[in-house]
């Protein structure tokens, strides 16, 4: 009997906690904080002392047995989960390691409204079910908590098993992310060509197949929420402006409420812009991979170097490049399509398709690629998307 093979997928979508659940996952989340920092703070401190790198186990038996025993104070370090705490310390652990490595730079401190800290549960022995039903979910510690999209998350009810998560919290609102044990779809019968997407900031993609996707953030709704995100940020900064002025305590405090208010108004709209992009990501995503090509082809952006140009590194962060080639080869993956990645300094809008010679006097201002020995005249990024289709020197992304 052939043994069906499971993969690991993630589901992420908004939770409605109560008030009393709210106050858990908020001290949850700070705990965390304090641990991740304590952890960083504690290693930068011995190994300036003994020259020596603590890892995250023999932090945490010193944390339990000897830091919280003679200092009862912090004993409200032990009123959350203790899957969590450990969680974050090997968060921290796997940061260093980042940078021993030299795949990172050196761990930075967590801030308060300002760092992305989750809380972490998982299933305590195999015997343990995390249950999830199709409007709610039950989580350790805080119990069954709705959910704002109804029937997104697989069921226990369907035999479906979550091993972990964690819960967020972002601009107010919560969050549920779990990982689920799912059994692997069959290989789907692929169509026999290739696509080649190429990237910028004029259009977001436009493809060999002669679909153009325009850029998002040239619509009018991106357009309007950025000018009332520029409205609300600028009267935060006056309300700031007038903390500093103010020297009666009691208006100093009222301000600090408001401050408070404001500052959720403006995350709130950062909030809702990236959720608009990231949703335009993934529909965008959806729709080539289900035309099921053989393969489809990138070109290996250099990001980074793209994002030090002053006059194009908002448009290019507001594209989301990166997001958007991570998700693409999950999804690949999954409809098991071979997603090429084509060298960075491939030519490929200054290559004729036709004829194969390089305009190498090209400008970024020049929208129509007419080749001056053929006289083929084409869409430049269009001829650039049929030029990656059918370049044969390239990498497989991993």
């Amino acid at each position: 009997m052939e043994r069906m093979t499971k993969l690991l997928k993630s589901f992420k979508t908004e939770i409605n906690p109560t008030e009393e659940q709210k106050n858990k996952i908020n001290k949850t989340i700070g705990t965390c904080r304090f641990i991740y920092n304590f952890y960083l703070a504690h290693n930068k401190e011995i190994y300036e002392q003994e020259n020596r790198f603590v890892s995250g186990y023999e932090f945490s038996i010193w944390l339990n047995n000897d830091y919280l025993p003679d200092n009862p104070e912090f004993s409200w370090i032990k009123e959350v989960s203790s899957k969590a705490v450990k969680k974050s310390i090997m968060n921290a652990q796997k940061a260093f390691k980042n940078f021993f490595d030299k795949k990172a730079d050196f761990p930075k401190w967590k801030k308060k409204n300002n760092s992305d800290v989750k809380m972490y549960f998982v299933r305590t022995d195999s015997k343990t079910m995390i249950f999830c039903e199709r409007h709610r979910i039950k989580i350790p510690t805080l119990g069954w908590i709705r959910l704002k999209e109804k029937g997104y998350i697989p069921t226990s009810k369907d035999g479906y098993i979550i091993k972990s998560g964690t819960v967020s919290c972002k601009a107010g609102r919560y969050y549920v992310s779990v990982l689920i044990e799912i059994p692997e779809n069959k290989k789907s019968v692929l169509n026999d060509f290739g696509i080649g997407i190429d990237l910028g900031v004029k259009d977001f993609a436009v493809c060999s197949d002669s679909k153009v996707y325009k850029n998002i953030n040239k619509s009018f709704r991106i357009r309007k929420l950025e000018k009332k995100l520029k409205r609300e940020q600028r009267r935060l900064s006056r309300k700031y402006e007038s903390l500093k002025k103010s020297k009666n305590n009691s208006k100093g405090e009222a301000t600090r409420q408001n401050i408070r208010k404001q500052t959720l108004k403006v995350q709130r709209l950062h909030q809702k812009l990236d959720c608009i992009r990231t949703d335009y990501i993934n529909k965008v995503i959806s729709e080539l991979v289900k035309t099921k090509p053989m393969w489809i082809t990138l070109e290996n952006l250099n990001i980074r170097g793209m994002m030090k140009n002053r006059h194009l590194s908002k448009a290019i962060a507001q594209q989301k490049f990166f997001e958007f080639r991570t998700k693409f080869t999950v999804k690949c993956k999954e409809y098991d399509i071979a997603l090429r990645l084509v060298d960075r300094f491939y030519p490929s809008s200054k290559l004729c398709h036709q004829c194969g010679c390089i305009k190498s006097d090209l400008k970024l201002s020049d929208r129509i690629y007419i080749c001056s020995e053929c006289g083929y005249t084409a869409d430049r990024d269009f001829n650039a998307s049929l030029n990656l289709r059918d370049c044969r020197v390239y990498q497989i992304a991993r």
